[in-house]
């Protein structure tokens, strides 16, 4: 019988590093921060707002897939943020998001990386996620950008065979509150990058473990295209080479994108 994870301890609020101009919330259970931080924005929730959850009951990936997390094990938040972008340009959103959580993360996991479009990965393992959604308000769009990363859990209290935890990956336990402060830093710090995307794009595709690999596009319909990923374009899309030519597909027009 496996024996239970050691007591965790709660974040402590007094200790977050909280950037300029945000402000931080904790909750103990939420069915799902980017659902909870949605309606409040409908109803008026001022941008700047990071909502965190102790516990994420009914969280939500892409397509709807589902993101639950143990009391305590994670760091599962939403930011409330309103970019001044155009249309064309809020799909790097995500990309940036996470840019900005492996840049966090790479002092403790060398061998992360990204995998296009919203996967952060350490050697093909899924480490965190993020969902970005734009939510149509009274003064205008804004984008609720949730990440959920995986900090404490143990093997046997991860969904799928292909995910970890931070501390699975370093051997040790992580201290959660200061990795908080250390996500939220980056990604405030990193959000200049959006009025830059040539630079962000280089920066991404450094990064993004896609690219280079030959991979199998799951369209919906039940399609699949095989082909190499060479590139992430202007857009944010992933430029795929075959022999018949180059496509490009948007996040938003994928079910899966897999390693071949």
């Amino acid at each position: 019988m496996t024996a239970a994870p050691p007591p965790r301890p709660p974040l402590d609020t007094d200790r977050i590093a909280v950037p300029a101009g945000w402000r931080v919330e904790v909750e103990e259970a939420t069915p799902s921060t980017n659902a909870a931080l949605a309606a409040r924005a409908r109803a008026g929730e001022a941008p700047g707002l990071v909502l965190v959850t102790e516990h994420q009951t009914a969280g939500r990936g892409r397509l709807d897939r589902v993101w639950e997390t143990p009391p305590r094990s994670s760091l599962t938040f939403s930011v409330l943020l309103r970019p001044d972008l155009p249309a064309d340009a809020w799909p790097w959103l995500p990309l940036l998001t996470g840019y900005a959580v492996q840049a966090a993360l790479a002092d403790r996991l060398p061998d992360i990386g990204l995998k296009w479009p919203n996967d952060v990965l350490v050697d093909g393992r899924k480490v965190a996620g993020i969902l970005v959604e734009r939510v149509e308000t009274a003064d205008g769009p804004v984008a609720v950008v949730g990440v959920g990363i995986n900090v404490d859990q143990t093997l046997d209290e991860l969904p799928v065979a292909l995910a970890t935890s931070v501390s699975l990956e370093t051997g040790e336990p992580v201290e959660r509150t200061g990795l908080l402060g250390q996500v939220l830093g980056s990604l405030h710090g990193l959000m200049g990058l959006l009025d830059d995307t040539d630079a962000l794009r280089g920066a991404y595709a450094d990064v993004c473990v896609t690219v280079g690999r030959t991979v199998d596009v799951h369209l919906p319909g039940g399609d699949v295209r095989r082909g190499e990923a060479l590139d992430v374009d202007a857009s944010g899309a992933l430029v795929v080479g075959t022999d018949d030519g180059t496509f490009t597909v948007a996040a938003g027009d994928v079910v899966h994108v897999r390693p071949a």
